[in-house]
């Protein structure tokens, strides 16, 4: 049976669209349809699930070193943020940001009835759906629905609006109409479109037709993801940046961010991954070095942008899919639990540092920490206050918007 083009839009990356390479890509570039520069948001996810009371760390909580004799993080080594939290040791990167005002943190960050798989919790925060309904479209990608609203079908420039740096694309970029863009590099794809490869398909049919036929819509999709990277390489070309970035994944990623925000691209929204933070076991070494990795690297972009006068165009926030659990487990790490702070960084914040008390310990749930704030809020907030959206016509609710932003 033939491929349905809903199929289709459910299962099919945009980055695979690198792999096919039809003549017919300069048909899709449209002068002046990309969107005004204005406010970025990159979004980090932290994948696995990272623990988050060694993350901000409750130093004068006497039942947290209770839960964790050989896994809390000492009061003496903690950087301070406040008489009762202080910074996970490998973070001063954040530390200082935290001291400029220039972070803010939220705790106690979930959903109702959480639950505990990877996947599933991660699709929940992707979609923004309740946890007992599953949706097929990201709240990003609905985002670039709902923006490119007025744009003719094969512009690729809405595609370019939304840049995951990964070989796949995430459900949050994904869209019932608009699909965000996956890229690792953008002259890699900038040169897979001057190839040759697909010549005879390309002569023999010309532009995309408007049907909805699985060859021709392939191809039409194909079109909207290379002319995007056409259009990303130009513009990176004008202006890369030049400031060191630690050799690591993320730090190549972030030095890809910045060099495109410094093209003035037009790119509202940037996704990045660092992981994995499931830390069942060896968790202390294994946070070290994410935190390691995660704090050099976004040392060189906050430094970046301040010095090119970007920072207060731009909010930096972090996520993880849920925390762990308060008690550690009997093979020095933790399990899956729920509820999680998340970072806010940049110079346009309104509210700065410790944003709501930090979890209470006393009042658990089977464990595990409860929920304070619905991570919907902070999306509503984002999409309304930050990104210019509306954020009902995203999440198909109201929720109510934080000020920190």
């Amino acid at each position: 049976m033939l491929i349905q083009r809903r199929d289709f839009i459910k299962t099919g990356s945009l980055a695979t669209a690198s792999l096919l390479l039809p003549k017919f890509l300069k048909a899709f570039e449209t002068p002046g349809s990309l969107p005004q520069k204005g406010k970025t948001l990159v979004v980090l996810q932290f994948s696995g699930g990272n623990d988050g009371l060694n993350t901000v760390v409750p130093v004068r909580n006497d039942i947290y070193y209770k839960e964790r004799p050989r896994l809390a993080i000492k009061r003496e080594e903690a950087l301070p943020l406040s008489t009762e939290a202080g910074l996970n040791p490998a973070l001063p990167g954040l530390k200082y940001l935290y001291d400029s005002g220039d972070l803010a943190i939220l705790n106690s960050v979930g959903y109702p009835n959480p639950d505990r798989s990877h996947f599933r919790s991660m699709d929940i925060w992707h979609s923004a759906s309740p946890s007992n309904e599953y949706w097929q479209t990201g709240w990003l990608g609905r985002y670039l629905d709902a923006q490119c609203a007025g744009s003719a079908p094969a512009h690729g420039s809405c595609s370019s609006n939304a840049l995951e740096i990964d070989d796949t694309l995430s459900l949050v970029l994904k869209g019932n109409r608009v699909k965000g863009l996956a890229m690792q590099d953008a002259q890699k794809l900038y040169n897979a479109a001057r190839s040759p490869y697909f010549t005879a398909w390309s002569n023999a049919h010309g532009a995309a037709q408007e049907d909805d036929t699985p060859v021709e819509y392939l191809y039409k999709t194909m079109a909207e993801t290379l002319s995007s990277a056409d259009y990303l390489y130009q513009q990176i070309r004008k202006k890369p940046s030049a400031a060191a970035y630690p050799l690591t994944g993320l730090g190549k990623s972030l030095k890809t961010i910045a060099s495109l925000i410094l093209a003035d691209t037009g790119t509202a929204v940037y996704y990045v991954s660092l992981g994995s933070f499931d830390t069942h076991i060896n968790q202390q070494g294994q946070q070290k070095r994410l935190f390691t990795e995660l704090n050099d690297a976004l040392a060189a972009f906050t430094k970046d942008m301040k010095s090119n006068g970007k920072w207060n165009e731009v909010l930096v926030l972090t996520f993880s899919e849920f925390g762990r659990r308060v008690s550690q487990n009997a093979s020095g790490g933790t399990d899956h639990g729920t509820a999680n702070q998340m970072f806010f960084m940049s110079g346009a914040l309104k509210e700065k540092g410790l944003l709501n008390p930090l979890p209470d310990l006393t009042d658990l749930d089977n464990g595990d920490l409860k929920f304070k704030v619905d991570f919907r809020q902070v999306y509503a907030t984002l999409l309304e206050n930050w990104l210019g959206a509306d954020p009902k016509a995203v999440l198909k609710e109201k929720f109510e918007v934080l000020t920190f932003v």
